[in-house]
């Protein structure tokens, strides 16, 4: 890696899970939760990463952190100009390094323990990292809760005094602390109010220019995904489909699963007919996946060639990767 505007470079990144079956619990499924996953993100932007419930993308997110250990795959991280592979890092190492890389949970409340105050949860990252302690960490945290939109009179405050909105806030504070250049957003807003979710990705992107941070955002909402990314990629049963900038990938998609994805964002104009594809079945099984390419049982332009070979993700364009066999004869819609 000789990039230095590079952040972050995930290389067939790979996690299955092995799954005991039967009554006897002597068989093992195999579960590719994420398969042969590559993504590349540069300083300063946001990558948003987009799927149905079950593709991968929250499995994939927390491998990247080690969250979750992945089975294969490099992961390299951007720290001071030297890249890190986090998948070759013994516990201490890995515990000195996830300072630069924090994340933001989908859940607000679930995520913040209900016994520890505001004080306490944002403060936490600072006193186990040894940044601070004391008086110092006190106003390390007033300086982080300010930062994010709260008041000082919070400070003692447990997490059930707060809305949604003020919960995730803190959740945010506390991701900040650490003063990291990296965060994954799993989910970030999904589990507000529309009005609420437009308050935190303004917040998210006025912090993202004043602390020159770079995101992972992961969300099933495409509607926010197109708002907040600068660069999109899609995920189905673990494997990445199409990856493109959010202009062409909304305006010119060039995978017919992404074609159905875009068909379901709902008009802001009530007056205007929603030309909605309806996908038939169901996700494919990623303990049980079908030959061939993974989509094909649900899409309305198979050919025999997909239910044999699994089609090669493909550059069609600059910056516009694509598997499908035929993402250059498709002439698929996007949104208007």
């Amino acid at each position: 890696m000789a990039d230095n505007k590079v952040l972050l470079e995930v290389n067939a990144l790979r996690k299955h899970f092995i799954i005991n079956k039967g009554i006897m619990k002597k068989s093992l499924v195999n579960v590719k939760a994420v398969d042969d996953v590559s993504i590349t993100i540069m300083k300063g932007e946001t990558y948003g990463l987009v799927g149905e419930s079950g593709c991968g993308k929250t499995t994939f997110g927390r491998c990247v952190l080690r969250g979750i250990e992945p089975t294969s795959g490099e992961i390299l991280i951007n720290i001071d100009n030297k890249f890190v592979d986090l998948n070759r890092l013994n516990r201490k190492e890995l515990r000195a390094t996830r300072r630069h890389a924090q994340m933001i949970f989908q859940d607000p409340y679930a995520s913040l323990d209900p016994r520890m105050t505001v004080l306490d949860l944002v403060g936490e990252p600072l006193r186990i990292s040894g940044m601070a302690k004391g008086p110092e960490l006190r106003d390390m945290v007033i300086e982080l809760i300010r930062m994010v939109g709260l008041e000082i009179k919070y400070l003692n405050r447990y997490p059930h005094a707060f809305s949604g909105g003020q919960r995730q806030r803190i959740g945010i504070a506390r991701a900040l602390a650490t003063k990291p250049k990296f965060i994954i957003a799993d989910e970030a807003v999904s589990a507000l109010d529309v009005s609420v979710q437009a308050q935190i990705l303004n917040l998210l992107q006025d912090l993202q220019k004043d602390l020159g941070l770079t995101y992972l955002f992961i969300s099933h909402d495409l509607s926010v995904i197109q708002h907040i990314s600068d660069r999109v990629g899609v995920m189905y049963v673990g494997k990445m489909c199409e990856q493109a900038t959010t202009d062409v990938l909304f305006q010119a998609p060039a995978h017919p699963y992404t074609e159905a994805l875009l068909s379901a964002i709902p008009k802001t104009d009530p007056e205007i007919k929603m030309d909605r594809i309806y996908l038939p079945g169901d996700v494919a099984n990623p303990a049980d996946p079908p030959s061939g390419c993974y989509f094909h049982p649900r899409c309305r332009y198979v050919k025999e060639i997909c239910c044999k070979e699994e089609p090669l993700l493909k550059e069609i364009e600059p910056e516009h990767f694509v598997k499908c066999h035929f993402a250059e004869e498709l002439n698929l819609k996007g949104v208007k």
